[in-house]
């Protein structure tokens, strides 16, 4: 009933432990449990009143429909509009209208009707001062969001109940930094110590379990690492071996560690797999143990998704639109190298949302009668008005034809008609602030891993997993059948489901539409 109050409350609490900033964000049509709308101007009064401070309003009003759109959002409509051409074409003549959407990472079709339905549901249970039904019909990733988010704000987490057992938790990080790490511990720090659980951070990855920098975390360890890019805890691609077990077991021991939450990527991977391994040897590691995708190259198994992959490809979109606009006023081609080692998803995704006329991708391979076929294909394109050319390049697509090698093939065989530049876009794609979607990613998967070994812990169960989307759904894989999903000389998974999408890469890639041959649909 008194809103107001409870807000002052936790605002006024979280001055006391240290907090030195006040934010609150207003929904538009916020309203409270009696449906009396809840306005900017009115929280600004009541924290004028109630809490002394020296409240402003800003209205984002029509900023959020401007700007740049994001990689996700680039790839997002390429993707819808082939979906919906594929509907369009398959469809009954007299069928129902459809809506192509999007559920996690799979493409969808559903009845107009059925999803207008829907929508109505939801304002009809608001109009009713029906909340609860509303949250509900939003759907279960928004509910969970909406319990998530009212975790992480608190001032101090709920005191642990008498009874409540309180599990001994280690969080780390390891292989390379990516962004959204940091947005990790953080939520699962404070989800698992308002369930009255003791968490530890392990500082510097592997290195740090076999030297004992372990320490335990408090509330207020975590604040603001929300928007922090790289890794507040430090890691690094150590993979222990030989007497470093011995030193982690006993380390493990010494602190009744009682599961382990890994962040991070493949060399994270094989780190606790190994730890795994050596269970028969060394009881301090028959304990549950989960690893949280977090890596730029989005190359890991039972996950569709990484955390930090969004970020990457936005880092790369926003630094080929400057390329590109580098170039408005010459004839000029560029090889932009992208990170990603062995795997092509940043790639392919970059070239998608950049509008690259070429991809070199190391899954498929480069000959030198690609090259050739590339190189007569941009002098004919110049020759008829073209202005600027763009090709990306997976850092290991090949060994011999390497960047500097395409950038003087594309130069010596474009003679006046255009100049050749690359760029290697290097590790400022590791870097920045973690973008919205792998903040939301990597606090959701961090609650289910929490989930997990509070679940696994209390029923006295050791089994381990990674987690990941898969088809939409948040899934966990044992963590034995990790390896066998992964190509492990190119360390990628088998089924890359990118892939898929290259024919669309290839039409939009073309310099005109294809001549039909006879018996083609028009």
């Amino acid at each position: 009933d008194d809103w107001e109050a409870k807000m002052c409350e936790t605002l006024l609490h979280g001055r006391e432990v240290g907090r030195r900033d006040i934010m609150v964000i207003v929904a538009e049509g916020a309203r409270d449990h009696l449906g009396n709308p809840i306005t900017a101007q009115h929280v600004k009064q009541v924290l004028e009143e109630r809490v002394g401070e020296d409240a402003r309003i800003t209205v984002l009003g029509h900023v959020q429909r401007g700007g740049a759109p994001s990689a996700f959002d680039r790839n997002l409509s390429t993707l819808l509009g082939a979906e919906a051409i594929e509907a369009i074409t398959s469809m009954d003549p007299d069928g129902e209208p459809l809506i192509v959407g999007i559920q996690g990472n799979k493409l969808t079709r559903t009845r107009l009707d059925t999803a207008l339905a829907k929508t109505k549901a939801v304002a009809d249970a608001v109009a009713a001062k029906n909340y609860t039904e509303a949250l509900a019909l939003r759907g279960p990733g928004y509910a969970e969001s909406f319990r998530i988010v009212r975790t992480l704000v608190r001032a101090l987490p709920h005191p642990p109940a008498p009874d409540k057992r309180r599990m001994r938790i280690a969080i780390m990080h390891g292989g390379g930094p990516a962004p959204g790490m940091n947005t990790a511990v953080r939520a699962a720090v404070r989800i698992g110590m308002d369930r009255g659980h003791i968490m530890h951070s392990v500082r510097n990855a592997f290195r740090g379990l076999i030297n004992d920098e372990i320490y335990e975390l408090e509330w207020m360890s975590v604040n603001g690492w929300a928007t922090r890019g790289g890794s507040e805890l430090g890691t690094n691609r150590t993979i222990p071996k030989g007497r470093d077990f011995y030193a982690i077991a006993r380390h493990l021991e010494e602190r009744q560690i009682e599961g382990i939450l890994m962040i991070g990527g493949w060399t994270g991977y094989q780190a606790i797999l190994e730890l795994h391994a050596q269970r028969s040897n060394f009881p301090a590691f028959d304990i549950p143990m989960i690893c949280l995708p977090a890596t730029i190259n989005n190359n890991l198994p039972g996950t569709e998704l990484s955390v930090g992959a969004d970020t990457a490809l936005n880092s790369i979109v926003s630094a080929v639109d400057k390329i590109k606009q580098s170039a408005v006023a010459s004839q000029r081609a560029f090889i932009v190298e992208v990170m990603g080692y062995y795997c092509g998803y940043l790639a392919l995704m970059g070239a998608l949302a950049t509008g690259a006329e070429r991809v070199y991708l190391h899954e498929e391979g480069v000959a030198m009668r690609d090259l050739v076929r590339d190189v007569e294909e941009f002098k004919h394109a110049f020759e008829h008005g073209k202005r600027l050319g763009l090709v990306i390049r997976n850092e290991k697509a090949n060994e011999v034809y390497t960047t500097a090698f395409m950038r003087t093939l594309f130069e010596e065989e474009g003679g006046d008609l255009f100049d050749v530049r690359q760029a290697i876009l290097g590790h400022l794609q590791q870097g920045g602030s973690p973008s919205p979607f792998d903040r939301i990613f990597a606090t959701r998967l961090a609650v289910r891993c929490i989930d997990y070994l509070e679940a696994q812990i209390g029923s006295g169960e050791s089994a381990s997993a990674v987690i990941g989307q898969v088809q939409g759904d948040v899934k966990l894989t044992p963590l034995e059948d990790g390896p066998r999903l992964m190509d492990y000389e190119h360390s990628r998974p088998k089924r890359q489901w990118w892939m898929d999408l290259r024919p669309i890469a290839h039409i939009l890639a073309r310099p005109g539409p294809s001549v039909r041959g006879e018996g083609q649909r028009g």
